[in-house]
């Protein structure tokens, strides 16, 4: 199977790619790309299936793509060592990753992530398992429809959160549609996927992102990440839901920097 990507190159400096959420595509990070190319190389990935990429020698499979496949395809188009920035599914990615080669991830910024999406009895802070199931099947239903109402679902308590929403509509399929399968199996690692007991594994150095308002990763779990990765620190904005990167893209590439360290302008 070929393991080709789309990737949006921009800027020059340390490398810094961006791996974004379930249903998206790279463009969603294209505001804040723009900024931090004035001081780092941004990749902005689209993943095995989504925009780009599902014509960039993806080959459709009925067979599940699983994490630590999609860690292999990122590993097998990125050689050099960088930062990695994971946004919710991205962040579990970039979690995996980390732990796997640690010598290829430099640094990780995790931005309204979790260590395990769904629910578990010792686990307060996923979405119920009903939720997901039931977004499992309203996907094959109308995949569309599905995808407009997890990003409601996503900016839902965010200031400015009609404006918001309008943006991110617009670039749902900016990259073009999703393909199916794809979307299936990021469900499924939404679902199934639990990385606590990989947290002390994760050596680099790690900046955790939450939004004060988030209704699908809570604050809760950022600070769990915080807590259980050896030398991380937690950022919380205020006002930001499950898009801090968008409702507040002046902060969020002010931590970065700061994290980074660069200078900033």
């Amino acid at each position: 199977m070929q393991i080709a990507m789309h990737v949006e190159r921009i800027g020059s400096g340390a490398p810094l790619l961006m791996i974004h959420g379930w249903g998206m595509h790279g463009g969603v990070w294209s505001e804040v790309a723009k900024i931090l190319a004035a001081n780092f190389r941004v990749h902005s990935v689209d993943l095995p299936g989504y925009g780009y990429s599902k014509n960039a020698g993806w080959v459709a499979t009925k067979s599940p793509i699983l994490l630590n496949e999609v860690v292999d395809r990122l590993s097998a188009n990125f050689v050099e060592p960088l930062t990695v920035c994971g946004w919710s599914l991205g962040g579990q990615i970039a979690l995996r990753w980390a732990t796997r080669e640690p010598d290829k991830v430099r640094r990780l910024i995790l931005v309204a992530s979790t260590p395990c999406f769904s629910e578990r009895e010792d686990w307060p802070f996923g979405m119920e398992k009903k939720v997901l199931e039931k977004f499992a099947v309203e996907l094959e239903q109308n995949h569309a429809a599905t995808l407009r109402r997890f990003i409601t679902l996503q900016l839902r308590g965010s200031e400015n959160e009609r404006e918001l929403l309008a943006k991110l509509r617009e670039r749902l399929f900016s990259h073009g549609e999703p393909d199916m399968q794809a979307l299936r199996d990021g469900l499924s690692i939404l679902r199934d996927v639990d990385l606590r007991s990989e947290l002390q594994s994760v050596a680099q150095p790690a900046m955790i992102i939450a939004g004060e308002r988030d209704k699908l990763t809570p604050p809760g779990a950022s600070r769990h990440l915080a807590e259980n990765i050896s030398d991380a620190s937690l950022v919380e904005v205020k006002g930001a839901a499950h898009a801090p990167f968008l409702s507040h893209p002046d902060e969020f590439v002010k931590q970065v920097k700061i994290f980074m360290g660069s200078q900033i302008n």
